[in-house]
C-alpha cells in the first residue's frame, strides 16, 4: 500500500510506503487527508486509519530544477502509446530529425512511432515525406511527472495529482 504526500501547499511531493506515512502522521508532521476505508491499522495503543493522502504540516521547499529525464517509457507515456504520423498504436519512438543529421534525444525531437511509420521514414525528416506531426512534441508536465511513483496511482490521487498539472 503506498500513499501520496502533499506539500502543505497540495502539491504532490512524493509516494512513500503506508507505514512511512503513519509515521509522519504520529509525529505530528502530517495530516491524514484521504483514508483506506475498512482497512485500519491496528497496534497496541489501538487502530489507526491507513493514510491514501497525507498532507505536510510545514511546506517543504523543492528545488525549480525538477527536470524531467527523457526515457523512451517516458516518450510512449506522453503521447499514450499513439503514433505521431498515423495516429495507430506506438511500440517504438521516432527521432523527428535524425540522430544522423544532429537530431538530440530530446522531449522536442522524439515521437511515439508505429512500427510501420518508424521503418518507412527511416533516416529522412518528416518534411522530406511530406509528413505532418499530429501534435509538437513538447516536455511533460505536472505532478505526475515530476514525482516518482505516480504511474501506477490509486484513483483517490488523481484530485491532487490534477491540481498540479
Amino acid at each position: 500500500m503506498r500513499t501520496l504526500v502533499l506539500n502543505a501547499g497540495y502539491e504532490p511531493l512524493a509516494v512513500v510506503s503506508f507505514k512511512r506515512a503513519l509515521v509522519l502522521v504520529m509525529n505530528d508532521k502530517a495530516t491524514v487527508v484521504e483514508r483506506v476505508e475498512g482497512d485500519p491499522v491496528w497496534a497496541a495503543a489501538g487502530a489507526f486509519d491507513r493514510p491514501a493522502v497525507i498532507i505536510l504540516s510545514r511546506y517543504v521547499r523543492v528545488p525549480m530544477s525538477k527536470r524531467v529525464p527523457v526515457t523512451r517509457r517516458g516518450v510512449l507515456r506522453r503521447d499514450n502509446h499513439r503514433c505521431g504520423y498515423c495516429g495507430k498504436t506506438a511500440s517504438t519512438i521516432d527521432h523527428v530529425l535524425p540522430r544522423s543529421r544532429g537530431g538530440a534525444d530530446s522531449w522536442e525531437n522524439l515521437v511515439a512511432c508505429c512500427l510501420r511509420c518508424n521503418n518507412v521514414k527511416s533516416n529522412r525528416t518528416p518534411q522530406e515525406m511530406r509528413w505532418e506531426l499530429r501534435f509538437i512534441p513538447r516536455p511533460p508536465h505536472g505532478g505526475s511527472w515530476t514525482v516518482r511513483g505516480t504511474e501506477r496511482s490509486d484513483p483517490c490521487w488523481e484530485p491532487y495529482l490534477a491540481l498540479a498539472a
